[in-house]
């Protein structure tokens, strides 16, 4: 009796340890899943394409004084530190970012660091790809920080400056993207993508926005 239970025994063992690995590979499938992709990137960052006809144009007109101020103020922003910025000047990129082609992205940190997690590597790769794909490489972009509402304000802050920062030498040092391409910038825990939820974690993100096409940033 005692050899056929143990060969039961032995057979619910390789049954348990089979069907947990199974769902241990069904796991890993749905995180990776949930890695943005090169592609995804490319396409929420590439400037809308200007409509090929010279007729008359249905939708609303820039306004060309607003498109050089605009311009001129990207430039004065490039080569800058992040703790440079005045707070005018960061609500300056929030109001121009609105407008410009960007993406979230949820780039987690080692707890109280800067340190980019191991989880969030395939997302900041993939970020270094795209923006050296074709259709974004020469652009200048800004690397925007935020934080939930735990902590201080000045915690924060410095929390999201040190973060974006981060991300900046990472494509810089992975990528050899231009340092003078990217422009950080933190807004601590200021602007919430969920303001009803402001302990949630879609607020610890890492914005990046295309702020100006290849014709506009130098190379």
């Amino acid at each position: 009796m005692s050899k056929p239970s143990g060969r039961r025994n032995l057979t619910a063992i390789l049954s348990i340890m089979t069907i947990g690995a199974a769902l241990s590979f069904s796991v890993a499938r749905a995180a990776a899943a949930d890695d943005v992709t090169e592609d995804q990137i490319v396409r929420a960052l590439a400037p809308a394409k200007k409509p090929l006809t010279r007729g008359l144009s249905s939708g609303p007109q820039a306004d060309p004084a607003a498109v050089a101020a605009e311009g001129r103020f990207v430039q004065t922003i490039r080569n800058r530190t992040t703790r440079s910025l005045s707070v005018s000047e960061r609500e300056e990129i929030a109001t121009i970012a609105k407008d410009k082609p960007n993406i979230d992205l949820e780039i987690t940190f080692d707890y109280n660091s800067a340190d980019i997690s191991a989880k969030s590597q395939p997302s900041v790769q993939a970020l270094g790809r795209a923006l050296t794909n074709p259709d974004l490489k020469g652009s200048t972009f800004i690397v925007a920080g935020h934080t939930d509402a735990a902590g201080g304000e000045a915690y924060n802050q410095d929390l999201s400056e040190r973060r974006a920062d981060s991300i900046k030498r990472y494509l810089v040092d992975k990528f050899g993207i231009s340092g003078t391409d990217l422009v950080t910038v933190g807004y601590g825990k200021t602007k919430l993508k969920d303001p009803n939820n402001p302990m949630a974690e879609v607020n610890r993100r890492v914005q990046v926005v295309n702020m100006a096409n290849k014709t506009t940033a130098s190379k």
